[in-house]
């Protein structure tokens, strides 16, 4: 797991050859900055460290460097982008690759380079002999989306790098509020951690207290006060929403979305899907469909096809000016109440 792979770095113990491939942006970044900051001393860096984009330059010329003693160090770091011929499509550049060198390299990789190469798409090309011998020779890290316990194991790991430990049960409400994109869980993880420093765990009511929330999550929130039949406290974060500039018909899009999604996973679970069935097919994160399964529960099927049809019927008449936005969200969640 990329986690393990980290920690390696983090130690300092490197190896020659990286492969990092997937969609997953932030895995992919972080595993090329850890190297970066493990790997080369901040005066190193101008003498022992290139980047090259492979739709721009050849492979043999990348190797090249690769292949040339560090100067004022030990070791040389070279990160090549964008290796389409590892893929089955087409390159848009016009460079030729020698990948005859590559296969030379990789059988002997100089002992004082380490040579990352990034990849960042969603599937390589596993026929061709290029990508099975890379695959083979290099450590991989497979940047795809964290299932919902490693994304948990990510969090926590990321608290004690700070010298901090977060308990399980704020780890659930910060991705509750948060989400699940890694670039925004890093921002409110370090965030936390240097507020409760080396003597607080970070606790469900600190996370609560200063985990900033987006729309969407907010949404979710409010949605969930209705399903526990809680309209005021409901209200309360839809007043908050409007002081925060949030447009209402924006609220109402999101609202919808957050029901439609409810309804889907609904209607899945009773064709025999099973979660990680259900974020394939609706193309999300399994813990959105998790959290989504719990509010399913209190609703039958007529409530939820009532309520889509209210929520549609509101954004009718937002668009035509029919009543103030403001108020009709206000009647929408007093509706939903009193089903």
């Amino acid at each position: 797991m990329v986690l393990d792979i980290w920690k390696k770095i983090s130690k300092k113990q490197v190896d020659s050859v990286y492969l990092l491939y997937g969609t997953e942006a932030f895995l992919i970044n972080e595993t090329k900055q850890l190297l970066v900051d493990n790997v080369l001393d901040e005066e190193e860096k101008d003498f022992n460290f290139s980047v090259y984009d492979l739709e721009e330059t050849p492979i043999e010329a990348a190797l090249e460097d690769a292949e040339t003693f560090p100067f004022m160090g030990e070791k040389r770091l070279v990160i090549l982008q964008n290796p389409m011929f590892l893929t089955s499509e087409k390159s848009k550049g016009k460079i030729e690759h020698n990948l005859a060198k590559l296969e030379d390299y990789l059988s002997q990789p100089a002992p004082y380079s380490i040579v990352v190469f990034s990849a960042p798409y969603e599937k390589l090309d596993e026929r061709k002999k290029i990508t099975k011998e890379l695959k083979r020779k290099a450590t991989v890290v497979e940047a795809k989306k964290l299932n919902e316990q490693e994304i948990k194991s990510w969090v926590k790991e990321r608290a004690e790098m700070h010298g901090s430990v977060i308990e399980n049960d704020a780890i659930e409400l910060l991705l509750a509020l948060a989400g699940t994109n890694l670039f925004m869980l890093t921002s409110e993880i370090d965030k936390l951690a240097l507020y409760a420093g080396d003597n607080l765990p970070i606790t469900k009511d600190i996370v609560d207290r200063l985990t900033a929330r987006s729309l969407e999550q907010n949404i979710f929130t409010l949605v969930d006060k209705v399903v526990h039949r809680n309209v005021e406290a409901a209200l309360r974060i839809y007043y908050d929403l409007l002081k925060q500039n949030e447009e209402p018909i924006k609220i109402l899009a999101v609202i919808t979305g957050q029901f439609r999604l409810i309804y889907q996973v609904k209607e899945l679970a009773r064709k025999g899907y099973g979660q990680q069935q259900i974020a394939g097919t609706l193309k999300i994160h399994p813990f959105r469909v998790k959290l989504a399964a719990g509010q399913a529960g209190a609703f039958s099927d007529e409530e939820l096809t009532r309520i889509m049809k209210l929520l549609a019927d509101a954004d009718y008449q937002m668009k035509t000016g029919g009543m103030k936005k403001e108020m009709l969200i206000e009647m929408i969640l007093f509706q939903i109440k009193g089903r």
